[in-house]
């Protein structure tokens, strides 16, 4: 898994703060070597590997393509130090009352937060997890400066279950170890997490 080594050094520049930073090229083709060996062994992954908070480390844009309405993948970059953007998923609880568990988008700029929140579901046989945010708090250090439901949040959460995945936000994942994960986005876009202690 010669793919593997420079994501994890990448995760460990931005988490960490350590080791050197792999150059956005080779970030991006370790990412889709990764991915095309997924589908090649099919693995299965399962919602409690993902229940974590994860640092956005690297991100890749998308184009489409003028004459084929392909997507293609720009250069991908890495997120700026000043701003971290954590991802908490949460799965369903094992008690049986339901199957929807819950994905925490933060985006933190120094003392200043963002939260978005929502209803999310992990499809184990595709390893997707769908997910739509339906709630923002905004604070700044200890202040709530803003808290409730946006973009229809209560009747998106009382039909999420109800909606097809075409609908929905979506990651596809193809890698999740103990340090990071790596998914492809609804849009096409690639993105590479690392695991916060």
């Amino acid at each position: 898994m010669d793919f593997l080594l420079p994501l994890e050094q990448a995760v460990s520049f931005v988490v960490s703060h350590q080791s050197a930073k792999p150059s956005s090229d080779v970030l991006v083709r370790s990412l889709l070597e990764a991915e095309k060996t997924a589908k090649k062994t099919k693995l299965s992954y399962c919602p409690e590997q993902l229940a974590q908070t994860w640092q956005l480390c690297f991100i890749t844009g998308t184009q489409k393509a003028q004459k084929q309405g392909r997507i293609l993948l720009r250069s991908g970059r890495y997120l700026p130090k000043w701003a971290k953007i954590e991802l908490t998923y949460r799965p369903a609880q094992a008690d049986g009352l339901g199957d929807i568990g819950t994905l925490e988008n933060c985006i933190r700029l120094g003392s200043f937060r963002v939260i978005l929140t929502g209803p999310a579901k992990f499809l184990t046989r595709k390893n997707i997890l769908c997910f739509d945010f339906t709630r923002m708090a905004v604070k700044l250090g200890a202040m709530t400066l803003y808290q409730g439901y946006i973009r229809g949040g209560q009747n998106t959460e009382e039909h999420f279950n109800l909606e097809s995945i075409k609908k929905q936000a979506f990651f596809a994942f193809f890698l999740i170890q103990d340090s990071l994960i790596a998914a492809r986005g609804r849009g096409g876009g690639l993105a590479l997490w690392g695991r916060l202690m």
